[in-house]
């Protein structure tokens, strides 16, 4: 039996019981007193408004099945389209912009796009860049055209007061196509179907009791778009949402306490900014219910210290997932802070919690070729280390037009559903919480022993001047020579006296004992979408050179006879 659904009618719902509620929130300039300046529009508003863009887009040939480009600034016209969008039945391609212009370009031509809607900024790469949308032959400008064709936002815009005929879409037809960044690997298109995108909203608002009286502040655009969906007001911050590690803390507060901002997204690099800067200036920030953290793993401390600005009964929530399936596991502040932090310094992975609702969690043995079948063989024994495999209704089953990707990443089981492996690194206590140990293709194997990269990283994060730490290795995969990289709180006078202590702390541990080259790195390299992501390989590369230069050093070439 064909299942119909489609996230918009989720919206018209919401709009339909919170009428006059404000949908989105938007920072529009200060006035002369520095006070910001807000453009706002109501539920109702969006509704309507979208209503009016998908009769345009549909008159123009955008219509159910059309991939399109979506290039738009976050604010009131990425909203509106996107709704628009999902009413018509086209299928957005969203690609982050801060993955850099040259893989961007890639992601979008791989898309197979049919149509653009972007900025003007937008349309001027791809007159520069016409090879990479050969595809296309709609296009739409938010805001005002230049010299090139195509229709403008504004006049697609059909201000008709009739309710637009949402598309009838099935639970398994493709809803858009959201890019990963490649900060682990190459980008790979997700296709998320409307099924997923429901089963997304339901655990989110379950798993999180997301109340229909709440504002939220989503530093990361994209999880701005359930907002409406949930009947949360939605209020853009005022920052650059591709520099979260630098945003300005002052506008974050601001904004919070001119909203009574209750919920809030914050990357790891965000809330250890924002953090800093309240715990020094003993900012209190009362109107926050929960803070949720994602992107990367949270250092414990990072939490302790971001902490220091809620009340009591607030929480900071570190879901954990992928693009391909978030959110599937979560913990909260209170159970970390009280419990987890200490065995987390101690070595034993990062805790991120228990599985959400109906979300199936299974621990594989270390496996890097595809699984063609899930079997109980393959699963690891209890309290050891395997790939978190997962399978729920919000988990998506393919990637775009990627076969070789869905082979390393997805396992059909033999009801139908698919498995998605995560590439992530785990085990399983007796409390039925999952302790992450990092990435499955950043473990070090010595010829002796696997090293973990978050386990060994906590032992070097214990020392008081060390900000973070990355573990990489050299050498052939099954006999490599580990490596540990060093980024500072600040800068360091005495490096050799550093090291020394920082050996002196490996080598008082088992999990670190063996490691033996130690570096000093001013700033890791991070992915662009949450700063907090630190590039392991493009470390390893460094530590192959110094290690080529160490061996120079301490064996110089005999002289010339």
């Amino acid at each position: 039996m064909t299942k119909f659904t489609n996230i918009s009618l989720s919206l018209k719902k919401t709009a339909e019981l919170y009428p006059f509620k404000r949908a989105v929130v938007y920072p529009d300039g200060r006035d002369k007193n520095g006070r910001v300046l807000y453009s706002q529009i109501t539920l109702s508003q969006l509704d309507k408004l979208s209503d009016s863009l998908a009769f345009g887009l549909e008159s123009i040939g955008i219509i159910r099945g059309t991939r399109t480009i979506l290039m738009i600034t976050p604010g009131m016209e990425f909203f509106i389209t996107m709704f628009a969008m999902f009413k018509v039945g086209a299928i957005p391609v969203v690609v982050d912009p801060g993955m850099g212009i040259d893989r961007m370009l890639q992601c979008l031509q791989q898309g197979r796009p049919k149509a653009f809607i972007g900025i003007e900024k937008a349309h001027l790469l791809r007159t520069l860049k016409p090879k990479y949308f050969k595809t296309v032959k709609h296009w739409v400008t938010v805001g005002k055209k230049w010299f090139w064709g195509g229709h403008t936002l504004d006049q697609l815009m059909d201000h008709t007061r009739e309710d637009f005929p949402c598309a009838n879409t099935t639970w398994d037809e493709t809803a858009a196509i959201v890019f990963t960044t490649g900060s682990t690997g190459p980008a790979k298109g997700v296709i998320y179907t409307h099924g997923n995108f429901e089963a997304q909203i339901k655990q989110i608002q379950t798993h999180f009791k997301i109340e229909p009286d709440e504002i939220d502040l989503p530093t990361f655009p994209l999880f701005a778009l359930f907002d409406p969906i949930l009947g949360m007001t939605a209020v853009i911050p005022d920052m650059d949402p591709t520099k979260p590690a630098k945003v300005n803390p002052v506008k974050i507060i601001e904004a919070i306490e001119n909203h009574g901002v209750t919920n809030m997204f914050a990357s790891p690099a965000l809330l250890n900014r924002v953090g800093k800067y309240g715990k020094k200036n003993k900012i209190k920030l009362p109107s926050l219910r929960r803070v949720v953290s994602a992107g990367a793993p949270v250092s414990p401390s990072n939490i302790e210290q971001f902490s220091t600005m809620l009340s009591k009964e607030a929480q900071i929530h570190t879901p954990y997932g992928a693009t391909e399936a978030v959110p599937i596991i979560s913990i909260g502040s209170h159970e970390i802070l009280s419990e987890t932090k200490k065995l987390s310094e101690q070595g034993f992975g990062m805790c991120i919690g228990r599985p959400i609702c109906d979300t199936v969690i299974r621990l594989l043995k270390i496996i890097d070729d595809p699984i063609t079948q899930l079997r109980d063989s393959l699963e690891v024994s209890e309290n050891q280390v395997g790939e978190i495999a997962v399978k729920a209704d919000l988990v998506t089953k393919q990637y775009f037009n990627n076969r070789e990707a869905d082979l390393l990443a997805k396992i059909p089981d033999t009801d139908g559903t698919i498995w998605h492996r995560m590439g992530d690194l785990g085990w399983q206590d007796s409390k039925g919480r999952i302790w992450f140990c990092g990435r499955k293709n950043h473990r070090v194997t010595t010829g002796n022993e696997t090293l973990f990269t978050i386990p060994v990283e906590a032992i070097f994060n214990n020392h008081e001047k060390v900000f973070r730490s990355a573990l990489t290795g050299v050498g052939p995969k099954v006999n490599q020579i580990p490596v540990i990289f060093i980024e500072p709180k600040e800068k360091i006078s005495d490096k050799k006296r550093f090291i020394k202590e920082l050996s002196a702390l490996a080598k008082s541990n088992p999990l670190t004992s063996g490691i033996e080259h130690i570096f000093i790195e001013k700033d890791f390299p991070v992915d662009i979408r949450h700063n907090s992501k630190i590039f392991r390989e493009k470390l390893a590369v460094k530590a192959k050179n110094k290690l080529k230069l160490e061996t120079r050093l301490n064996h110089p070439p005999p002289p010339p006879r």
